[in-house]
């Protein structure tokens, strides 16, 4: 299988390509057309290859001549003067090799077409604009091909290109959400080792899970939503055995085993709710966090009591993470998630909507 992939990778080139293409056309012509109008198989071929000539000639000139120096600049007056005169040569040509060519050399198979339709001079077949005119959209047909067969690379390439980016930038955010979390959790741990708290280890082993599934387990683009629901109640244990009894906690989740969502997103608002709502509070905080999946659906809301120095502060900074959060929303979840962010006077409250894939 590899050995014909690379086969395929080292002929696949455009020079390659472009010879398949118009060998496809030549033969095309062969086959479709009346072969008794002409006297033998030199006539037929001769005949098919310059007209295969002229729509070669017309292609690349309208490929890498007029579309890149004009269509592109938006000179697009210029280009279509530039497209039909390149048309009306090409017309010109082919009148040209029949009057002064073919004719001469093969005067019987020309008598039969003189004596149904008339003969005509040079003159008057260039100036014949119906005849004019369809050979040269004759003459530019396999143009229009090209451009579509460009179209379709360009946009697989665009998607590829898309989708290596969309990758690149969920990355970059993981390793932005990561750290963050890491740095918090881990001054849990140091204020309760300061205090020699007999729940160190519980939370050292809290820690290890949570270590465990941020490092190893939420690698891909979706994960199951019980996976993300353990992390946030391990998350919540920590920060209630630091907290303590400054903190009411509740939290109320309903969801399918089947359900998948973005690793690490819902964290990041539990995380600003306990930094930016109880961190700074003097009195009991309290932080109510409701999370329902039904079908394709998942609605998270967090809602946290706001410090009232806090609530007073009229220049205080966005919660840390949110940029990202809606950043992951727009490569993850384009025209399916919904976020609203409320702000009374004591509360904050996010709520967010997904519809899953």
């Amino acid at each position: 299988m590899n050995t014909l992939a690379s086969l395929y990778h080292r002929w696949d080139t455009p020079l390659l390509r472009n010879l398949i293409f118009w060998a496809v056309i030549f033969l095309f012509h062969l086959i479709t057309t009346n072969q008794v109008f002409y006297s033998n198989a030199m006539h037929l071929v001769g005949a098919m290859s310059l007209i295969t000539l002229l729509q070669i000639g017309v292609a690349y000139t309208t490929l890498y001549g007029l579309i890149p120096n004009f269509l592109n600049k938006k000179r697009f007056f210029v280009f279509g003067i530039l497209l039909i005169l390149l048309l009306f040569i090409a017309a010109v040509g082919y009148h040209a090799a029949n009057y002064y060519y073919f004719e001469p050399a093969y005067p019987q198979s020309y008598a039969t077409r003189f004596e149904a339709f008339g003969y005509q001079s040079m003159f008057e077949r260039i100036t014949d604009i119906s005849l004019t005119a369809s050979k040269a959209i004759f003459f530019f047909s396999p143009t229009v091909l090209m451009l579509l067969f460009q179209f379709y690379r360009d946009q697989q390439r665009l998607s590829e290109i898309n989708e290596q980016k969309k990758t690149s930038e969920l990355t970059a955010l993981k390793h932005q959400l990561n750290p963050h979390f890491l740095f918090n959790t881990l001054n849990n741990v140091y204020a309760l080792a300061v205090k020699k708290s007999d729940k160190t280890p519980e939370v050292i082993s809290k820690l290890s899970d949570i270590l465990d599934y941020v490092l190893y387990r939420c690698n891909e683009d979706y994960v199951p939503l019980g996976k993300e629901v353990e992390l946030i109640e391990n998350y919540l244990t920590l920060e209630k055995i630091r907290y303590g009894k400054r903190v009411a906690v509740t939290f109320n989740p309903s969801y399918g085993q089947e359900m998948k969502i973005a690793p690490l997103l819902l964290l990041t608002f539990v995380e600003n709710a306990f930094k930016h709502g109880v961190s700074q509070e003097i009195n009991q905080a309290s932080i109510d966090i409701m999370l329902h999946a039904h079908k394709n659906t998942i609605v998270f809301s967090i809602k946290n009591t706001i410090p009232t120095d806090a609530a007073q502060d009229s220049e205080a900074k966005p919660p840390i993470g949110l940029k990202n959060v809606r950043k992951q929303l727009e490569l993850l979840y384009p025209k399916a998630h919904q976020l609203r962010l409320d702000e009374a006077k004591d509360t904050y409250m996010v709520t967010l909507d997904l519809k899953t894939l």
